[in-house]
């Protein structure tokens, strides 16, 4: 009993710390959040009245890699990539330099056309912040990751209007299968705060409720799941596109500011082929796809390339608008496929593939609440999980930490950083995939036989 009174005071001022620090992470997230937006809302609509702005985009790469290369490596490739890997890697350590340069390098790309989102540039400077603030009041290295965690949070929460997703999103993206409970109370608050900072000083959000009067009925169960399978695939042309990219950007031997001209010119010829519906953010390509609008069957394989040799080739940026586009666009198409309602299946669609590829199938289930209302959650929610699971262990993030195995017929070893993960199918399940194989030929055969007789 006196070790119980003992602890209350302890928990109750340790729940006063972090709820004073919290406020401040989102205070100062929120308000980089609001700077970065104003300055990249104002730079795509100058650039805008300009038809061709887009021929620009290999110089608009050199000079962005020329900044990051030569002043803020970290900043290189998008930003929520690079700030899993300080905490795993540095105890959350983001050089300062870090957060001019990323802004500059993400607002120019993005403006010009490149095909990244704005949530990785803002949770890197948001992080770099916190851990600026972590420095001065001296913080050692656990305090100071968890402040990081609070400003990726706080980050996604102001950018997309999401604070309760977003404070999930910062717990969740860091390990497959793990959640961060002792960072859960900062990172709510840091959201809910950075999410109404954002909005006092203007910044307006997307917010699509849907019409969806579900009737339940086997049929309709049946096709969410077969749904929630091809996101998951689509996760995984993703994942792996990205890959080849990366394999293929390293293969060059050259400097990189040139490997950024390859990259621009690559895209102003895909431009050319495949029209500027794949520039840049994307945003009125979603907007359709949310409104049931018929999207062209091939445009999520197309925006997947962009976005794989924007950000593979020295442009600067997040992944997460883009990840949207391709959920919406693959949505549309998926609909007509399995008849679905189009609007309801592209926005199933947004969070599905966004639970795939980043591993956080909880907070992409809340954002599909937040998003478009509760009457589609359910559905929303089961396609997230099984968009997740078809995913297997991979990443848009690679440095998040594998903490599970995602079917018990994998052997993996837990702990390590998905790049470094190399899944094996367990030997039993081999021997039995190994005998159902002959004995369907088996059977297969025989018919042969049967059908010549």
């Amino acid at each position: 009993m006196k070790v119980a009174l003992k602890e209350t005071p302890i928990i109750l001022i340790s729940t006063l710390k972090w709820s004073v620090l919290a406020i401040v992470v989102g205070i100062i997230v929120g308000l980089s959040t609001t700077v970065f937006l104003r300055a990249l809302n104002w730079s795509i609509a100058y650039v805008n009245n300009y038809e061709y702005h887009f021929l620009l985009l290999p110089a608009i790469f050199f000079v962005s890699s020329l900044l990051i290369h030569y002043l803020a490596p970290d900043a290189e490739g998008h930003g929520t990539e690079k700030v899993i890997e300080a905490v795993h890697r540095r105890s959350g350590k983001i050089h300062l330099m870090v957060v001019p340069i990323k802004l500059i390098a993400s607002v120019l790309t993005i403006a010009f056309g490149g095909s990244t989102g704005k949530e990785g540039p803002c949770a890197q400077i948001g992080g770099g912040l916190s851990s600026l603030f972590s420095d001065i009041v001296k913080f050692g290295d656990a305090d100071r990751k968890k402040l990081v965690i609070c400003g990726v949070s706080a980050a996604f929460a102001s950018v997309f209007g999401t604070p309760v997703a977003g404070a999930i999103f910062g717990v969740e993206v860091l390990f497959i299968g793990q959640l961060l409970y002792d960072v859960l109370l900062p990172s709510f608050i840091a959201g809910i705060v950075s999410y109404h900072i954002s909005a006092q000083f203007g910044v307006s959000y997307f917010y699509h409720h849907l019409n969806f009067l579900p009737v339940f009925s086997e049929a309709f169960f049946i096709k969410i799941i077969v749904a929630g399978i091809l996101f998951g695939i689509v996760s995984v042309l993703l994942v792996e596109s990205m890959r080849y990219f990366k394999d293929l950007s390293l293969r060059l031997r050259m400097w990189k500011p040139l490997k950024g001209v390859v990259g621009g010119i690559a895209l102003v010829g895909l431009t050319f082929v495949f029209s500027g519906q794949y520039l840049g953010l994307g945003l009125d390509t979603i907007q359709s796809a949310l409104e049931g609008t018929e999207i062209i069957w091939y445009a999520f394989l197309v925006k997947i390339v962009f976005t794989s040799i924007t950000l593979n080739f020295e442009g600067s940026g997040g992944v997460v608008t883009p990840i949207f586009f391709v959920g919406a666009a693959s949505g549309s198409l998926f609909s007509v496929m399995l008849g679905l309602d189009a609007a309801t299946t592209s926005a199933i669609g947004l969070v599905a593939v966004l639970a795939g590829t980043t591993n956080t199938p909880i907070a992409s289930s809340i954002m599909a609440i937040e998003l478009f209302g509760a009457d589609v959650a359910p559905y929303a929610s089961l396609a997230c999980v099984i968009s997740f699971l078809i995913t297997g262990h991979r990443s848009i993030y690679p440095s998040q930490i594998v903490s599970m195995r995602k079917s018990a017929s994998i052997e993996l070893e837990t702990g390590g950083e998905v790049e470094d993960v190399r899944p094996r199918v367990h030997p039993r399940e081999k021997s039995v995939v190994g005998t159902s194989l002959k004995v369907w030929k088996k059977i297969n055969t025989r018919r042969r036989l049967e059908r010549r007789r």
